[in-house]
């Protein structure tokens, strides 16, 4: 086994084409990212020794994408599967490689492509009532038949809990919206504004449109290698601070399964966050832009008060503050994330985490880009990945 390089870092990047990209598998759509994420670090397939591949509600690809990908004498090949957290997973799982020594240069990829060109996008994630059994067959004759439902509960729970409000909500849809603007990737661009965002249809009350994210197909990859190797490659690596995840197991059920009756008030990224911060040496004082997982408008409000940006109920509060915005003190997903530039589960994060470390984001581009927390969401606020990124070498 060769020596370690040292710290781990993003060299490369690929991106399809995201949204409504229709005629393409999304095995194939993943070879594509894949091959133009090894072309942007300016390296070969052949050098590859490690492939991490995630999909999404499609079921495709698996580890047969390295064949299709005339990949061989890989050292690292597997299918991953955290839910939305998967991409902060695999990235911890190359870089350990790296770091150990076990494998050099590894791609990580998610596909995915649910969008049908006859089918409204919600029906890609709608579950009928005969798939549920026992107490979810209960549950789906309630018409509990989505996840739309559950993260519904949850910011209902905060709302009464903490007086949180829609408008509080909306204004982090506006806010999002406004980054989406100066990202020629994102699906949605038109501004909106907390009046548009009230008189958008209700989902699941306090759900309304505007608070639910995008349905995407498309594909993205990374290539992630030893820090010092990065340097030596085409584009500005992204340096690797530090990761973490965190699994509460809360039960939606609640009682005493649910020792501290938290569920939807209180997720994974308590520890993850802590975990990951402690491994870069960074606290929420020196984070300069968050990348945060953001499937529903909730999900970024409770995300925010779990890393300690804010206390605990004091989410809608900082969201309403417009420090999320272009020029706000916490610049929040810069790209338009997952509510509008395109939803490709924790990739989405990822990749505008990555676009603003190396100072490609264009008009949307934050000028102070040091430190970059890049959160994953997966469940129903079950499973959280956390990774600290810099365009820095951490000393």
């Amino acid at each position: 086994m060769r020596e370690p390089e040292g710290p781990a870092a993003i060299a490369g990047l690929g991106m399809t084409e995201l949204g409504k990209v229709f005629g393409r598998s999304p095995r194939r759509l993943a070879a594509d990212a894949v091959r133009l994420a090894v072309a942007d670090a300016g390296l070969a397939l052949a050098d590859l020794d490690g492939l991490l591949v995630s999909h999404g509600m499609s079921g495709s690809p698996g580890i047969e994408l390295a064949a299709a990908l005339g990949l061989g004498d890989l050292r690292l090949l597997t299918q991953m599967s955290a839910l939305g957290a998967t991409a902060g997973a695999m990235i911890s799982y190359a870089a350990m490689s790296v770091l150990s020594g076990a494998a050099a240069t590894v791609a990580c990829v998610f596909a995915d492509a649910p969008l049908r060109p006859e089918r409204p996008a919600g029906a890609a994630y709608h579950r009928d009532a005969p798939e549920y059994h026992g107490f979810q067959g209960m549950t789906a004759a309630l018409g509990f038949r989505s996840v739309n439902t559950f993260y519904a509960l949850a910011a209902q729970r905060h709302m009464a809990r903490y007086g949180t409000t829609s408008e509080q909500l909306g204004a982090i849809a506006v806010a999002t919206r406004r980054w989406a603007a100066g990202n020629p990737r994102a699906q949605l661009r038109d501004p909106i504004t907390i009046d548009d965002h009230q008189r958008s249809r209700w989902v699941v009350e306090p759900l309304h449109l505007l608070d639910c994210c995008l349905v995407s197909n498309g594909a993205i990859a990374v290539v992630v290698t030893g820090a010092g190797r990065a340097r030596d490659l085409a584009r500005p690596p992204v340096y690797i601070w530090g990761w973490g995840q965190g699994h509460p197991g809360h039960r939606r059920a609640g009682g005493a399964h649910d020792e501290a009756g938290e569920w939807g008030l209180t997720t994974g990224a308590v520890a993850s966050g802590q975990v990951a911060m402690k491994m870069a040496g960074v606290t929420t004082e020196d984070i300069s832009i968050c990348q945060l997982y953001d499937c529903y408008t909730y999900t970024v409000l409770v995300s925010l008060e779990d890393y300690g940006f804010c206390a605990k109920g004091e989410g809608g509060a900082f969201a309403a503050s417009g420090a999320l915005g272009p020029g706000g003190a916490l610049p929040t997903n810069t790209g338009g994330g997952q509510l509008s530039g395109y939803y490709m589960w924790g990739m989405t994060p990822l990749s505008e985490g990555v676009i603003q470390a190396r100072g490609d984001g264009g008009e949307r581009q934050v000028e102070t880009n040091d430190v970059i927390l890049v959160s994953g969401n997966g469940g129903i606020l079950d499973h959280h990945s956390t990774m600290i990124l810099s365009p820095h070498p951490r000393s």
